[in-house]
């Protein structure tokens, strides 16, 4: 058997295939120690593969095995003889890891060469676009790279306690895996900031600033850690604008039209800062969870992702576009919480809420409120709504005018809560609110209780 002419046995490692049956054969509990480890399809010679196969079942059973009753079970596939053969092959299991790494390594490369052959098909195919061949590429890749890291999960609780007290004492000097959102109040209730492996989502009404604090949040981090920004809503020149804007502390409106009066020393100042950022933007737009995570992989792999700001959820398709949209949006959310253990990564993601909020006297959102599907709620290791209490009630005095309030309504890992922030809409970016929120001394009457 070869493929593009070349050989597949000069990929294979027969004798360590036969010394993992032999092994067996004379101790069945060695299967406790490479199940998890070694599968059938791993086998070149496909009569040792149907021989370790049985061997998984009797095991999965409870049943013990040797020479007479895999025979047996096997039905006549091998012979006695060559069970015997196989039972004298190896003087001991002291070194079935080793081999069963040997053969592992082999079925890989042998899996290597079969996806350079489905690449190169993929290559001439016309009836699919570059970048479906690409992802597909892509994923076939991952999958072979994911698969050659064997991990075993479980620790014992003594181990756990010597290990976990390192951890303690690096928090104790001030290391952590927290990353800081550049927010005290925000860090403070996160216990520290955003963590590696969460999902954290961001809901609120339109108009409401997600954009500006997903990129407020974004900017801050980029200081220290290395931040990317899916923007499904908005082109890059949008966003650049929003960045001069925001890290130059100008108006927006006068980035988009110099004209008016734009002050270049803090434009040139907020070019500076953007320089010394590790912020990178994508802006294709109806992405699916599959290229998404394409796309993750790549800048992880060439500039070591810790944060993807994903602007927003609403905006994603599933991959069957015929599916109901609740469907397809519970797929994308588990497709994000997924990705973020997977690649050990943050990841804000944004959301719209129902409707419905503006018709309730506090306008402000509840984990109820998250349009199209319960499973962000569920998968989100964070929910947080945001609020500018200004944009519905144009009753409210001039006390309301930078006033937002950001509701922590889920915080798998800490606690949840209420916070004030000042929002500056002409750069539209965010920062800590200083003092008492606003009140009815300010001109607020409540919604509902007219002007």
């Amino acid at each position: 058997m070869s493929i593009g002419g070349f050989p597949l046995k000069a990929l294979a490692a027969p004798e360590a295939e036969a010394s993992i049956i032999g092994c067996l054969l004379m101790d069945n509990r060695a299967m406790d120690r490479i199940g998890d480890h070694l599968a059938s399809d791993d086998f070149y010679n496909a009569a040792l593969g149907a021989v370790y196969s049985e061997m998984q079942r009797q095991f999965l059973a409870g049943k013990p095995w040797d020479v007479v009753t895999m025979f047996h079970a096997l039905g006549g596939q091998m012979s006695l003889a060559d069970l015997q053969r196989l039972a004298q092959f190896v003087p001991s299991s002291a070194n079935l890891r080793r081999y069963v790494e040997l053969v592992r390594e082999h079925s890989r490369r042998r899996a290597m060469l079969e996806i350079a052959q489905q690449i190169e098909q993929l290559a001439i195919a016309e009836d699919l676009s570059i970048d479906q061949r690409i992802e597909q590429a892509q994923a076939e890749l991952f999958k072979l790279s994911a698969e050659g890291i064997q991990v075993d999960h479980w620790v014992a609780a003594a181990d756990g306690v010597e290990q976990h007290a390192a951890v303690l004492e690096a928090r104790a000097a001030g290391k952590t895996t927290a990353m800081s959102t550049g927010l005290r109040d925000l860090d403070e209730i996160l216990e520290g900031g955003l963590r590696p492996g969460e999902l954290v989502v961001i809901g609120a009404r339109p108009s409401m600033g997600k954009t500006a604090f997903g990129m407020t949040i974004g900017l801050n981090m980029a200081r220290e850690h290395c931040v990317a920004m899916l923007s499904m809503e908005m082109p890059h020149i949008e966003v650049r604008d929003r960045m001069v804007a925001m890290l130059g502390q100008v108006s927006l409106s006068s980035v988009k039209r110099p004209a008016k009066g734009l002050d270049w020393a803090r434009v040139a100042s907020g070019f500076e800062l953007a320089r010394a950022l590790k912020f990178f933007v994508a802006d294709q737009g109806g992405l699916t969870i599959n290229q998404l995570r394409s796309k993750a992989r790549n800048i992880k792999r060439l500039h070591g992702l810790n944060v993807l700001v994903v602007d927003y959820i609403g905006l994603m398709v599933g991959l069957d576009a015929r599916q109901p949209r609740a469907y397809q949006v519970e797929e994308i959310s588990r497709g994000l919480k997924t990705l973020a253990k997977e690649l050990d990564i943050a990841i804000v993601c944004l959301a719209q809420v129902n409707r419905r909020v503006d018709e309730r006297a506090d306008a402000t959102p509840s984990l109820s409120d998250l349009r199209d599907s319960g499973a962000i709620e569920q998968d989100a290791d964070v929910v947080m709504f945001l609020h500018r209490p200004i944009q519905t009630g144009s009753h409210l005095g001039e006390g309301f005018k930078h006033y937002a309030k950001l509701n922590v309504a889920k915080n798998r890992n800490g606690s949840s809560g209420v916070l004030n922030l000042h929002y500056e809409g002409e750069q539209t970016r965010f920062e800590e609110w200083n003092g008492e929120p606003p009140s009815a001394a300010m001109g607020y009457r409540p919604r509902g209780g007219g002007l």
